[in-house]
């Protein structure tokens, strides 16, 4: 009985939207946080090839003597995977609980703003999974990468975008995550206040947010694009 008790709390969390809700803001709060280090991370990309290679060398030697190495990368890889599979089928459980509790149709403009919303976020999700595969084949294990030279990360990065529909794919991706970060961070801090005035602050907060990342992301393809790197 006490196991049945202790167990209770986590079964309740997954099975009502409260739940599911904070678990959807805990992951995807996980997830933002990741982006963003990595985005800072790819920044060093202008600071250097020595300093960015150093920096891609340094990542897999975290704790190395402890789980050998890379194999802080890989625990971090399967957290982050755990993340997004969790936040997907949350995701997925909350719209069809939502759209079971809906007693009447929606009026129309409500309705296509409502599925206009969660279509962006169904499809931007699939896309984004659908980069991240590739990106890990490309710059991770480097099968997909035109220069494919382990340890040159910076000339392997450049390599990568100097051929066209590299870049128009990534930046693809870019633009999808932003419309995805700016989406769900708006509906996360839209529950803290029902005024105008702070609907319209976490409007702008979420859009800022996405318009940071966003250009952090781009501003390395576009520098070897436009010939200011490489």
């Amino acid at each position: 009985m006490a196991l049945l008790e202790r167990s209770a709390p986590p079964r309740r969390l997954w099975s009502s939207t409260v739940g599911q809700k904070a678990i959807m803001a805990v992951t995807g709060l996980l997830l933002l946080l990741f982006v963003v280090a990595h985005m800072l991370g790819n920044l060093k990309f202008f600071v250097s090839t020595a300093s960015f290679d150093h920096y891609a060398a340094w990542l897999r030697t975290i704790l190395d003597s402890v789980l050998g190495h890379s194999g802080s990368l890989w625990i971090l890889r399967a957290g982050l995977v755990f993340c997004v599979v969790l936040h997907a089928v949350t995701a997925a459980r909350l719209a069809r609980r939502a759209r079971a509790a809906r007693p009447v149709r929606y009026a129309r403009r409500g309705r296509v703003q409502g599925d206009y919303a969660a279509r962006t976020m169904r499809w931007g999700g699939v896309i984004l999974a659908l980069f991240v595969v590739y990106h890990v084949l490309d710059l991770t294990t480097g099968h997909l990468n035109p220069n494919g030279v382990p340890g040159a990360v910076h000339d392997n990065v450049i390599a990568d975008f100097r051929l066209w529909y590299v870049t128009l794919v990534y930046t693809l991706a870019v633009v999808t995550l932003g419309f995805h970060i700016r989406h769900g961070l708006w509906s996360a801090l839209q529950s803290l206040g029902t005024s105008g005035a702070a609907r319209r602050t976490a409007q702008g907060v979420a859009l800022g947010v996405a318009v940071a990342v966003t250009a952090g992301y781009l501003s390395v393809p576009f520098a070897v694009v436009t010939g200011l790197a490489g």
